[in-house]
């Protein structure tokens, strides 16, 4: 069974540590200062002006992917297990669409449903997030006691909740948001619900049960079913708090846009999955950390900043993102390769 935290140090057989090894999340940070720098020395030849001399620049290239890191915590722990969820962008769609129609004020004169409007903000923020608890409830029974194969079973979540977020208002869009709803997405807010989020779940996989049991599976599902763990029950866990996650982006993206749309949240599935990849977290399972997603979460925000600071076409981030992700597997597979042969 692979570990679920790559040891720091290499042991002979008589357990004295032989040689030191980094944490893994050393040479991602390393990255993201190598493509800082890049950025930093391009600025001044093209633009004239410094990358990281403005703070501000790098306060919101944070803020632009905070959403996308909160999907990206509940994507960590799917993907170590051996799973994929492409459900996550879709369902940020559905639980702003419908968590934004319950938070409409009573003085606007579009509201959805009349009658529940001015409701406190707690109602419309709880009911986002149970949407999206009860889609990854769904995700994992699908998964865990149907057999459906993760990639399938999310893919039809994510047409489904897409649909949904364009039927439930016919493709028009939802505004007269109350400042009680509006208030979680406003100034840094965004970025705080990220780091509380990253905080609880860091301890969470490292010093829980819940953690131990994610690990193990992903590693070797017969040998954590032998050693008696409940696999179903535990996955069903699993994409429930991604779902949980996915509902807690929608309802953040919508308070912070004061408006939801059923395009909204596009792609985000794909960024999440990204930041995961390029923060360690192996596709093949058992291994992979929160501080490394949060770092490969950074490091799309930098890369969007610098295209931006650069003024080059949004299309062609589109295009570098993908050849990230491809070398990040590239180097995963070459990884296990080598861990194996080992």
């Amino acid at each position: 069974m692979k570990n679920n935290v790559a040891s720091d140090f290499a042991y002979t057989d008589r357990g004295e540590a032989r040689k030191w090894r980094p944490p893994q999340e050393l040479s991602i940070f390393f990255v993201l200062i190598g493509i800082a720098l890049i950025y930093e020395v391009l600025g001044w030849i093209f633009v004239g002006q410094s990358f990281l001399a403005n703070p501000q620049r790098l306060t919101i290239a944070i803020l632009q992917v905070s959403v996308v890191g909160i999907i990206a915590i509940g994507v960590t722990q799917v993907i170590i297990t051996g799973g994929i969820d492409l459900s996550a962008g879709s369902l940020v769609a559905m639980t702003a669409m419908i968590s934004a129609s319950l938070a409409q004020t009573s003085d606007w004169a579009r509201a959805l449903y009349p009658a529940l409007t001015d409701m406190p903000a707690v109602a419309p923020i709880g009911i986002g997030v149970l949407l999206g608890l009860a889609a990854g409830l769904i995700n994992g029974a699908f998964i865990a006691y149907a057999g459906i194969p993760p990639f399938i079973a999310t893919l039809g979540m994510m047409v489904s909740a897409r649909g949904i977020s364009k039927w439930y208002t016919k493709g028009q869009p939802i505004s007269g948001l109350s400042e009680q709803f509006t208030f979680i997405g406003s100034g840094a807010w965004p970025v705080i619900v990220f780091i509380l989020i990253t905080v609880i779940f860091h301890v969470v996989l490292r010093y829980t049960r819940y953690g131990k049991f994610t690990y193990a599976i992903g590693a070797n599902a017969q040998a954590a079913r032998v050693s008696g763990i409940n696999i179903e029950k535990h996955l069903l866990k699993v994409y429930a708090i991604a779902g949980m996650l996915a509902g807690l982006a929608g309802v953040v993206t919508a308070a912070r846009a004061q408006t939801a749309q059923s395009g909204m949240g596009a792609n985000y599935e794909l960024d999440a999955i990204a930041a995961t990849v390029i923060g360690g977290t192996s596709l093949a399972g058992g291994t992979g950390r929160i501080t490394g997603t949060v770092i490969g979460v950074i490091i799309l925000g930098v890369m969007s900043s610098g295209f931006t600071f650069l003024r080059i076409d949004a299309y062609y981030q589109e295009i570098v993102k993908g050849v990230i992700i491809v070398a990040a597997v590239t180097t995963d597979v070459y990884r296990n390769r080598k861990r194996r042969k080992a």
